[in-house]
């Protein structure tokens, strides 16, 4: 049985008072820590801040896609490296969902950017 190290009392390495457990949002990631209540000394939970570099590392990568055309519209391949992630992120989460035949938003946001988004909207509440 693996224990997690954040379900141990840990002091502050600068003040010596006992941590408390908190979360944080960063760019839509929920990152759990630990915060020193004296001096606000912040801990990331190791696990998360490791998953948050993978997603900094894939945020910054470029990707050069074709776009076909597929009878009436056009198409472009998603790399697979995002797409697992993607999942890999969602297991994690415990909703175990599959990424194929499932609804997406997509948004045409400025001239030459489109967006695509994988959150959880219902094929209803996405606006046409």
């Amino acid at each position: 049985m693996v224990i997690d190290i954040f379900d141990q009392k840990i002091l502050c390495s600068k003040c010596d008072k006992l941590m408390q457990k908190n979360r944080f949002e960063k760019n839509g990631f929920i990152l759990r820590a630990l915060v020193c209540p004296n001096c606000n000394e912040k801990l990331v939970h190791p696990i998360d801040e490791q998953e948050y570099l993978k997603f900094k590392n894939l945020k910054n990568k470029q990707f050069h896609v074709k776009m076909r055309l597929v009878g009436n519209s056009y198409a472009v391949s998603i790399p697979k490296e995002i797409v697992s992630f993607m999942n890999q992120i969602n297991n994690e989460m415990n909703q175990h969902t599959r990424m194929m035949d499932d609804m997406v938003r997509l948004c045409f946001e400025d001239f030459g950017k489109v967006s695509l988004n994988f959150g959880e909207n219902n094929p209803e509440e996405i606006e046409k």
